[in-house]
């Protein structure tokens, strides 16, 4: 693979030269000259060009080079490793080849009923250096597959969970700690059809797995190195596994969309057979990094991160034709706009602020946060010096902005700044009304309240029944991790230019004021 250097040296970038990005085809839909730039910027970042920008690829280090150029020429002092603004993260992918992957269930040597399930359309899996080739055992069908419904009958098959995620019952770890532990040589999460907070999508856009790989050390193999693969099934998928078996496979999906209890039962004579080649690698994928000195001889030292991950998921199983998924506003804008924050401090449009602040671009957030853990464990700075973090992500500016979400606001006074901010511009902000989605611990702020660094994140919200709240469901329906997540996607540019004037309101009101506190952990 090319490094970013010879991307730098090479020819011109693709976003520089592609006709979508010069001809601005939305530009009249944008009433504001600073949102039209940012947008400029998220098209550069966005287009068909940058081919998704997945982590490690070709593609992430053409828009790497760009976030680099674009970072020099708003004069941002070089902030990563080796006076450079590149922090490399090491890395090693695992992925299963889905050409040559097969899963079928078998009713049995005296049946013909024998069908395939189509990997990435009916069911994934999840994979890593354990993951078997080749999995065979007797299906069983435990419920939500608590300790309690597991024992030693399951040794040597393949056990059929309910995949709730809802709180009060067995997480999606914890059912696979306790098959495993039963003996099981596989487990099936079957998706939650009632779960419509975050419904479940189909196709998978590919089956991998990325993990930081520290030099010297070998890569994870996952629970405990023993074979053992965990697959998740679409509800229409399960209820063909179960026809003519008795068992009313609706009935039970409605059970447990409603945490009611479940059976256990064995699907006699009926066995899944699995066929999984991987392959695996070595990659590296960097953090772009520079730093915005601050005015103060009494603050400047002290710093304030503003951060959004440049990675998307690049190329993956088509869906309505489409096999490259764009990453347009997840989270390709929000990259934009830490950058069209740096580009008005240094034109004079905003106040230099008295604090630092360091603007990151992470990679690898969509395979697991990877930049912003690899950052907080080796960080380019000294950590002590940073007071917090503004991470934005999950932003979708779909609709009229009235309503902030940030999850785990009152973690830390950062909340309480936020509302003051938000309250003269008529934004409420608010907790997370849908904590079983867990989207405090799957954006890149995380890692830093795990090292007691003051953090936060935000999301549009919306009150119930609303169509504010129709347009956002919508969104995590057709266009969440989708190729429909593409320029093209209907916006609210004026909901755009308001929470951009927020953000920039917020960071300053924090580079300039009381240093932030944890409040609770």
């Amino acid at each position: 693979m090319r490094t970013l250097s010879g991307v730098l040296c090479g020819v011109l970038l693709a976003a520089a030269s592609s006709s979508y990005a010069q001809e601005h085809p939305r530009d009249g839909a944008i009433h504001d000259v600073d949102t039209k730039a940012w947008w400029h910027t998220t098209e550069a970042l966005s287009n068909d060009g940058m081919e998704g920008r997945d982590t490690g690829s070709e593609a992430y280090l053409r828009a790497a080079a760009y976030v680099v150029k674009r970072f020099e020429a708003a004069g941002l002092k070089p902030a990563g490793e080796s006076g450079g603004y590149l922090q490399n993260v090491p890395l090693h992918q695992v992925e299963i080849d889905a050409k040559t992957a097969w899963i079928v269930v078998n009713e049995g040597e005296k049946s013909s009923n024998t069908f395939r399930l189509r990997f990435l359309e009916d069911i994934t899996a999840a994979v890593n250096e354990a993951t078997p080739v080749d999995t065979t055992g007797d299906l069983v069908f435990r419920g939500y597959c608590g300790k309690d419904a597991l024992g030693a009958d399951v040794a040597g098959k393949v056990v059929v969970c309910f995949g709730t995620k809802r709180e009060g019952l067995p997480s999606g770890a914890e059912r696979a700690r306790n098959v495993q532990g039963a003996g099981g040589v596989a487990i099936v999460n079957v998706d939650d059809p009632y779960f419509s907070i975050e419904p479940p999508r189909w196709p998978f856009a590919y089956a991998r797995s990325v993990t930081i790989h520290e030099a010297g050390t070998a890569p994870r193999e996952g629970r405990g190195g023993k074979p053992f693969v965990s697959f998740t099934l679409s509800a229409e998928a399960f209820t063909k596994m179960l026809a003519g078996s008795g068992q009313d496979a609706a009935a039970i999906l409605k059970a447990g969309g409603a945490k009611q209890p479940l059976p256990s039962f064995d699907l006699t004579g009926r066995s899944l057979s699995a066929h999984l080649e991987k392959h695996a690698k070595e990659i590296s994928s960097p953090n772009v990094i520079g730093l915005l000195e601050g005015s103060d001889p009494a603050l400047k030292d002290e710093v304030l991160v503003i951060a959004a991950h440049l990675d998307g998921y690049g190329y993956g199983e088509p869906v309505k034709g489409d096999n490259l998924y764009n990453g347009t506003l997840d989270d390709a804008a929000y990259v934009a706009l830490v950058i069209q924050y740096a580009d008005d401090v240094k034109a004079g449009r905003l106040p230099k602020p008295k604090r630092s602040v360091l603007v990151c671009a992470f990679t690898g957030e969509e395979k697991g946060l990877l930049g912003s853990n690899y950052f907080v464990a080796h960080p380019t700075i000294d950590f002590s010096k940073i007071v917090a973090d503004i991470n934005l992500d999950q932003l979708r500016p779909l609709f009229p902005l009235h309503i902030l979400t940030a999850p785990g606001v009152d973690i830390t006074t950062l909340g309480a700044t936020a509302r003051a901010v938000g309250k003269p511009m008529g934004i409420e902000i608010r907790d997370d009304m849908e904590p079983e989605r867990g989207l405090l611990r799957r954006a890149d702020n995380f890692p830093f309240l795990n090292k007691g660094v003051p953090a936060i994140g935000f999301i549009f919200g919306y009150d119930a029944g609303t169509d504010a709240e129709k347009r956002y469901r919508e969104w995590y329906q057709v266009r969440y991790h989708r190729p429909q997540d593409d320029l093209t996607q209907p916006m609210d540019f004026d909901a755009a230019t308001k929470f951009d004037t927020f953000f920039y309101k917020l960071v300053g009101t924090v580079a300039d004021g009381a240093r932030p506190e944890m409040v609770k952990k």
